[in-house]
């Protein structure tokens, strides 16, 4: 439990600190007009206060991630908490808030702009096709999760899964359809915050019971073979199953609707960065709890197994813990999360084709020619999902690896914008994660059986050759650019 209060506490202090450095580097404007007064549209840019951009910032971002992704992680060990710490702060919560400041001063442009903008035109047509693609998984995904906890507490069978998964891509049209203040600015700040409700209620929950729980000084070996995970290690397995809570592609296609609604750029450093640490102190709790699941003894004392899935995990322990009442409040914010995100994938999606296209978002028609197709692509892989038993855990592997592959470019297009337009060392901040993050996903999609399924025996000379080899090559582009 020390461990866990601990990377809280450092989780706190990287806001204050480093997240301060982030912001000093960036140098934000609060008398330039943000988007959302240069080009209110009363659909996608319109102006909403600070505190509620950052609830739904926080919703849009944390989905089903930091909490499923964190009890998955948590099977590798206390090791689960060195990755939230260290890749929140240093990773996850910089590729945020400088993908979202870059969308703010491009006049709220989605990634694929951003990308192309920086890195290359090249670069740009290939994130477009392979953003608005995750953006679609992201959405198939986040029906099927929510839809199997609603199931569970309306009667378990299959046809109440069905039907919830029907109510849920119903919703997602008419959200992803409507303007952003209608639907998403009236009941996202809500769900925001029955999850921190959630998060906080068993936070109170560990402290009380104070379970003798693996701590990082224990050791950072591999525990996943003790509950039935084989043949992951920790690198780079833990780092592609532990997105949300630490580093996640997936935000930056999210930043750039809550550019678009910002009012001063002040505002970026809680918004953006302010944002993931709260969803990394989600992450951190979640593997809390599921460390005492399958590590202490938890999954008898709720009446399940250490096989149980990470939605069956999440039912148990709110019911257990919380009470009824305590309990449904909780698993309402563990079904917000990944329903809110989804919605706001599809949006992001619509928004990312209507830039490349030029197609016009301020009337329901030009809405409606982009929402038809996604969806019925959407349809596509969540029949998929629903017909295969192991479709759900085949989907989160593709999205992990697409989630952190799409993370790599974002963060190499941060470093060539620092590199380019602002003092030498800063590049620094983000080029280090992004030599990291190519290193996990290139090994990974050659070890894993979703990829190459190469040797393990290989890792070593991947890792570290993929860090060395994105190094080499950032340095000779810069060396180029010094010599123009």
């Amino acid at each position: 439990m020390l461990s866990l209060i601990l990377s809280i506490a450092a989780l706190v202090l990287g806001y204050v600190f480093y997240g301060k450095l982030a912001e000093r580097i960036f140098r934000p404007d609060p008398q330039q007009p943000t988007p959302a007064l240069s080009k209110a549209d009363g659909v996608d840019f319109i102006r909403m206060p600070g505190w509620k951009v950052f609830m739904i910032q926080f919703l849009n971002i944390a989905g089903t991630g930091p909490i499923f992704g964190a009890i998955m992680g948590a099977k590798f060990g206390p090791s689960a908490y060195l990755w939230i710490v260290l890749g929140c702060i240093f990773a996850g919560a910089v590729h945020d808030y400088f993908s979202g400041m870059l969308s703010v001063r491009n006049g709220g442009v989605g990634l694929p702009e951003i990308i192309g903008k920086y890195l290359s035109k090249g670069a740009r047509s290939v994130m477009l096709v392979f953003t608005v693609l995750l953006l679609i998984l992201v959405g198939a995904v986040f029906v099927y999760s929510p839809a199997i906890i609603l199931g569970d507490m309306t009667g378990g069978t299959t046809t109440s899964i069905l039907i919830w998964v029907g109510v849920i891509f119903l919703y997602y049209l008419v959200a992803t359809f409507m303007p952003i203040d209608k639907i998403i600015g009236k009941i996202y700040p809500l769900f925001a915050f029955s999850l921190l409700f959630m998060a906080v209620a068993l936070l109170v929950g560990l402290l009380v019971k104070w379970p003798a729980i693996p701590e990082i000084w224990d050791g950072l070996a591999n525990r996943g073979p003790s509950v039935g995970v084989k043949g992951q290690p920790i690198f780079p397995c833990l780092f592609i199953t532990i997105a949300c809570g630490a580093i996640s592609g997936f935000h930056g296609t999210q930043s750039p609707l809550m550019a678009r609604c910002m009012e001063n750029e002040k505002l970026g450093r809680p918004i953006f960065y302010g944002s993931m640490i709260t969803e990394g102190i989600v992450a951190l709790i979640w593997a809390a709890v599921s460390s005492y699941f399958f590590f202490a003894g938890g999954a008898q004392e709720v009446g399940s197994s250490l096989s149980a899935s990470a939605p069956t995990v999440v039912t148990t322990v709110a019911k257990s813990w919380l009470g009824v009442l305590g309990g449904i409040q909780a698993l309402l914010g563990v079904v917000a999360a990944p329903i809110t995100s989804g919605d706001t994938a599809l949006r992001s999606a619509r928004l990312i084709v209507a830039d490349a296209f030029k197609i016009e978002q301020k009337r329901a028609g030009g809405r409606l020619v982009i929402c038809l197709p996604l969806f019925a692509v959407t349809a596509l892989l969540l029949w998929f999902n629903i017909a295969d038993e192991n479709g759900f855990n085949t989907i989160w592997r593709y999205f992990g690896w697409a989630n952190q592959t799409l993370s790599v470019f974002t963060l190499w297009a941060i470093t060539v914008f620092l590199a380019r337009f602002r003092k030498r060392p800063t590049f620094l901040i983000s080029m280090l994660p992004a030599c990291f993050m190519t290193a996990t996903c290139l090994t990974y999609i050659c070890i894993d059986k979703i990829g190459l399924h190469m040797p393990a025996s290989i890792i070593p000379y991947l890792g570290v050759g993929g860090f060395l080899a994105s190094l080499l090559l950032f340095f000779l582009w810069y060396a180029r650019e010094n010599a123009k």
